[in-house]
């Protein structure tokens, strides 16, 4: 048995494939864009034959309804509710999977209707594929359905790691969904995969004497998330449109078209690399350099009613842009400026600029934006800065005031936070590419 796993590093989550033997493939939790999972099975002669839902997520669209276009029968919790073909599963039901075993095992606690799945050769546990209920150093977030719900599901996430989870064997392999860089994990570490024996030995949320210091432990490392998050639910439960292994293109649209859009409402995005989008820009467009967080922070950023045009350059992934986009339930955008940034300023329209310096030229008078999640601010941050974390700027751009200086990590949030004020009507912005500690050494430094 062969268990691939699809990793999504700008999620933090992962998928995964499992080899049933007799040519038979089952994926677990797969992502929208069906690539890596068709790729992945052709290339070991496989038939994609199951799929598997832990939960509805809300952290990305399914891929279920793109596997189920290719031949392959979807496994979903009886709670999901889904409006599209499926078969459901409750609590301790069983699929025969052609020779394996797939149990079903109820954990609510992430979500109401979760199910963590066991995979068994006759009597023996092969794998757990645990998704919310249990990651390598956490757990699950149990506040993204409302807020009355979350002591609640915190409570239910506590007896079922109890009763469910650690009842199996200690070395039984577990494959959790969420993992490091997931806004739906509390406490994990940088393994994606680990055993239920680890977790009961070193898991920081698991060792606790009672169900109350669970849950103020778990409540106490909540923090923010993406507020496409809210509605993800929703259309997973309605179930995505199918677009096969190819997105749409993005259609190229001359200056003039952009401006038209832009004028009626729509959204510029400049996905280009924060030094191309700081040396000319169109006035108004929110930069968010194409990386693995691209999708993550359009979602948080975007209004998802509003047509969204991209600026890019041509040595970059559009393909990859457009699933992304899919990925956290936004529309494909209205298309791509034609001819990038030097179409528009030889069409003689104008651009904007941002100064991006490096952080030894960060001044002591200037001040300092540090633009990260809270946890990071916590961790290390600039005496004397002010903390706005990005995904709050936009609502906070009228309290900041005077020579404004951004910072991040390395500079991408940074610039999306320094565009989102240029919207607002901030004059003086500076984005640095160094971080905290960058900035800290560079002016005790010229203190010193």
């Amino acid at each position: 048995m062969e268990i691939v796993p699809i990793i999504d590093t700008g999620l933090g989550n992962s998928s995964y494939i499992v080899d049933l033997g007799d040519g038979d493939a089952l994926v677990i939790d797969p992502e929208r864009d069906p690539s890596p999972y068709l790729e992945a099975v052709a290339q070991r002669g496989l038939r994609l034959r199951f799929i598997a839902e832990t939960h509805l997520h809300a952290d990305f669209v399914s891929g279920s309804r793109e596997l189920i276009a290719e031949g392959a029968t979807l496994l979903a919790p009886i709670g999901s509710d889904l409006s599209f073909d499926h078969r459901r599963l409750d609590d301790g039901d069983e699929i025969d999977l052609g020779g394996l075993t797939l149990r079903a095992i109820g954990t609510p606690g992430h979500t109401p209707e979760h199910l963590a799945y066991l995979l068994v050769d006759d009597a023996s546990p092969l794998a757990l594929f645990s998704g919310g209920t249990l990651m390598a150093g956490g757990v699950a977030r149990t506040d993204l359905l409302s807020p009355d719900l979350t002591e609640p599901l915190a409570r239910a996430a506590y007896r079922s790691i109890q009763d469910k989870i650690l009842v199996l064997p200690d070395d039984l392999a577990v494959y959790p969904t969420h993992g490091a860089g997931s806004f739906c994990s509390v406490a994990p570490t940088g393994e994606r995969t680990t055993t239920i024996g680890r977790e009961r030995r070193s898991n920081p949320l698991l060792q606790v004497d009672t169900e109350d210091d669970f849950v103020a432990s778990l409540l106490s490392g909540l923090g923010t998330y993406p507020a496409y998050f809210a509605r993800m639910r929703d259309v997973n439960r309605a179930g995505p449109a199918v677009y096969g292994a190819d997105p749409p293109n993005l259609p190229p649209l001359s200056p003039d078209e952009v401006a038209t859009l832009q004028a009626g409402g729509a959204l510029v995005v400049d996905a280009r690399p924060i030094d191309r989008y700081a040396a000319g820009h169109i006035p108004n467009s929110v930069s968010i350099e194409l990386r693995d967080q691209f999708g993550t922070w359009l979602g948080w950023l975007a209004d998802p009613n509003r047509p969204i045009v991209i600026v890019v350059d041509d040595d970059q992934d559009t393909r990859n842009l457009v699933w992304q986009t899919l990925n956290v339930g936004f529309e494909p955008p209205e298309g791509r400026l034609s001819g990038g940034i030097a179409a528009w300023g030889a069409d003689g329209r104008p651009t904007a600029q941002t100064d991006l310096i490096p952080a030894a030229e960060v001044s002591a008078d200037q001040t300092i934006v540090d633009v990260r999640q809270l946890s990071e601010w916590q961790a290390d941050h600039v005496t004397g800065a002010i903390h706005v974390e990005l995904g709050a700027i936009a609502a906070q751009a009228t309290h900041l005031k005077g020579d404004l200086q951004i910072h991040c990590g390395h500079g991408q949030r940074a610039m999306t936070a320094a565009s989102l004020l240029e919207r607002a009507g901030a004059e003086t912005i500076a984005v640095t590419t160094g971080g905290p500690g960058d900035v800290t050494a560079a002016l005790s430094h010229r203190h010193a």
